[in-house]
């Protein structure tokens, strides 16, 4: 039973997602989830990221247990955000996308990037609408991160690996996590990164270029399949 409960829930969710994605599409604008543990620097990266891209437009739904801190934060770079405060739950659910799109002027937007609630397990398996699912991994976090949470490793279109200029300082070994993703996701992309040094960031700003230029059809397609 409660197998089919869990099946019921994650249906309809993809429902929901299937709907946000349409809309995303119809905006012109491409949607990216950004998944990690807290602190792995995903507000800091959006910081860096959306002065570098314009004059493309960004917007950002922020999902968090409490505070809009890290909304206050992107708020002055951002076309416009949005925060969630999801209470209890540990990610962000479609339906909340949903309701949070009314808020937000998407047709004056190139992109939109979601910042997951801080969590390595359960973003992986809800689909909120988004093209893309991006997975930050931060040096301090250790590199047995990948083997021990795969999840979102799976699913990830691009893994990137924050706060690279602690590599000189911290034991982290980059082999062994490079070769833990590949064994769980062989074609995905890595780049190693840090917004202190900027390291990473001109390939990170390419990527997310190209990414836009691209007919997302496909990636549509694979979602509703």
């Amino acid at each position: 039973m409660k197998v089919k409960v869990v099946k019921r829930v994650l249906d309809a969710n993809n429902e929901i997602a299937r709907k946000n994605r349409e809309i995303f599409q119809k905006a012109g604008l491409i949607a990216l989830n950004l998944i990690s543990s807290p602190g792995s620097g995903k507000t800091t990266l959006l910081e860096e990221t959306i002065p570098a891209l314009k004059p493309q437009k960004s917007l950002v739904i922020v999902g968090d247990l409490q505070t809009a801190r890290d909304a206050e934060r992107v708020q002055e770079c951002a076309l416009d955000v949005v925060q969630i405060n999801t209470g209890m739950s540990c990610h962000l659910y479609a339906n909340q996308i949903t309701e949070s799109l009314s808020d937000l002027p998407l047709k004056e937007a190139d992109y939109l990037f979601i910042e997951n609630v801080g969590n390595m397990v359960c973003p992986g398996e809800f689909d909120l609408g988004e093209n893309l699912k991006v997975i930050l991994l931060s040096i301090p976090e250790g590199d047995d991160k990948v083997a021990k949470y795969p999840t979102i490793f799976r699913a990830a279109d691009l893994v990137l690996l924050t706060k690279s200029d602690l590599l000189s300082v911290l034991k982290f070994d980059m082999v062994r996590v490079k070769e833990d993703i590949a064994r769980l996701n062989a074609n995905v992309s890595i780049l190693e990164i840090s917004c202190q040094t900027g390291e990473g960031m001109a390939d990170w700003l390419k990527w997310l270029k190209d990414c836009h230029q691209k007919d997302i059809g496909a990636k549509a397609k694979f979602f509703t399949e």
